[in-house]
């Protein structure tokens, strides 16, 4: 298994960024800007996404594995590998939908409630999302700390 940095034709990953973020648009907002990561594991698994917002704090923008390699603990392996790879990080935030199972993964991985965006789906997406059945209308937003006071 090795996680490699993507720095040219990040577009060449979009069948799986489009799995994370199903709007082209949305994602072309922060691909750039972004530092992107694949994990290879005789074969693309999963890609990342994070960008800088400021000092010592980044957001994971987006994160998708395989269909066919879900539950195999890749996206685990991401999020563990952006921890110990950002190591002036004080802060990482994701956003998501208010779906019980990400928001699950989420903090199996270390990450907590920190607060919600209003209607951010509804509002940006030129198209109704649904996830496990359910139209996502709010960003919930979580974060992990390195250093809890």
């Amino acid at each position: 298994m090795k996680i490699t940095k993507v720095s040219n034709d990040k577009k060449a990953y979009i069948d799986l960024l489009l799995l994370a973020d199903e709007q082209e648009s949305m994602i072309d907002k922060y691909l750039e800007r972004g530092e992107m990561f694949v994990l290879n594991d005789n074969g693309v698994k999963a890609e990342c996404v994070v960008t800088k917002e400021t000092d010592g704090i980044y957001e994971l923008k987006s994160i998708a594995v395989m269909p066919d390699c879900q539950r195999k603990g890749y996206g685990k392996k991401l999020i563990e590998f952006l921890f110990s790879h950002y190591t002036d990080c004080n802060e990482m935030l994701v956003g998501t939908g208010d779906v019980p199972a990400v928001l699950r993964f989420y903090e199996k991985c270390g990450f907590a409630a920190s607060h919600r965006i209003q209607n951010f789906f509804t509002d940006n997406y030129d198209h109704p999302i649904f996830e496990d059945g359910k139209q996502l209308v709010d960003m919930i937003y979580l974060k992990w700390e390195r250093f809890k006071c």
